[in-house]
Formats: structure tokens, sequence, C-alpha cells
């Protein structure tokens, strides 16, 4: 069974086996988590990301899938990186952005990762309001059969920490 945890801290200081990307299709970095981890991890992240681009995902990795790379600089192994959905307003439908932990996790297990840190995938510019977007989160990581030991959900600012710790009670 997977140990859920919550730290309200910058993803990029995580010790842990793999770091989760809330990354754009390009794969080649931007705002939010995605920069953070491009600025922090280093030039080997974005190398090995225009690998991926140059060989299997000439466009773009679809929402809901990931892919691993090296982790550079960063304290982990490896970053696995997920394109969330953009939040489309009441009504949108939270399967691809359950995905996101699934196919995370998925990857997670075939590297062997046991720990692995996972951001508010979607909730920033993608906009996907935070309460929703943790209740999809918790049950994607609660019922993906799993050989991750834990998930540690990582919340940049107070408010989305509160927000999550809300919902994992």
């Amino acid at each position: 069974m997977t140990t859920i945890t919550l730290v309200q801290g910058d993803i990029t200081e995580q010790r842990v086996d793999a770091i989760v990307n809330a990354a754009n299709s390009s794969l080649l970095g931007g705002g939010g988590v995605d920069g953070a981890i491009h600025r922090r991890g280093g030039p080997a992240i974005l190398a090995a990301c225009r690998d991926l681009r140059a060989s299997h995902y000439g466009g773009g990795l679809p929402p809901g899938e990931a892919v691993a790379t090296t982790a550079g600089d960063l304290p982990a192994e490896w970053v696995i990186h997920t394109v969330g959905p953009v939040w489309q307003g009441p009504g949108s439908d939270p399967a691809l952005l359950a995905s996101c932990y699934r196919e995370s996790l998925r990857v997670a297990d075939e590297l062997g990762a046991r720990t692995v840190a996972f951001p508010a995938i979607s909730t920033g510019v993608y906009r996907w309001p935070v309460g929703e977007a943790a209740r999809v989160a918790f049950d994607a990581v609660r019922f993906t059969p799993t050989g991750v030991e834990e998930a540690r959900f990582v919340l940049f600012d107070e408010r989305t920490f509160e927000v999550f710790a809300g919902e994992a009670e």
C-alpha cells in the first residue's frame, strides 16, 4: 500500500527517487513547476527532453501520458514528465488529470522508483480547481496498483497545501 504524505515546499528540493514534472506538451520547459525543474535540474534534463522529441514525441507529449528522463542536478534519480489537461470550466472531464497520476506511477514502477514527489498537476496556469484536483489526485494514487511506497504531494503555497490537507482527511 502506498503511503501518501503532504509537504509544503519546493518540489525541486525533494530527496526522492522520482520527481513528477507538470510539463507542457513540448517537454522543453516553461513556467511554474516545469520551469523550476528545468532551471534547477540543469541542461541534462533539457537535453534528454530534446532526445525524446527527436525520437518518440515529435508532436509533443499528449495530455495524460508520462515519460521519464534523468533528473540532472536535482536530488532525485529521475524526472517523470506528465502533461495535465487545461480546465475548460464546469463539467470538465477529470479523466486526463487522473491519467497523469496513474501513468506517472506506471513509469515509476518501470524505473523501480519507491518514492515519488508529485506537484498539484494542472492547478497553475491550466486553472484546474485545487479542491477537485486534490480529490482526483488522491483517488488516482490510492486506487492505482503500484510498487511506489511513498507518494509525496509537494505543494508550493500555503493555500494549495491547506486545500490538499483538507481533501486528504
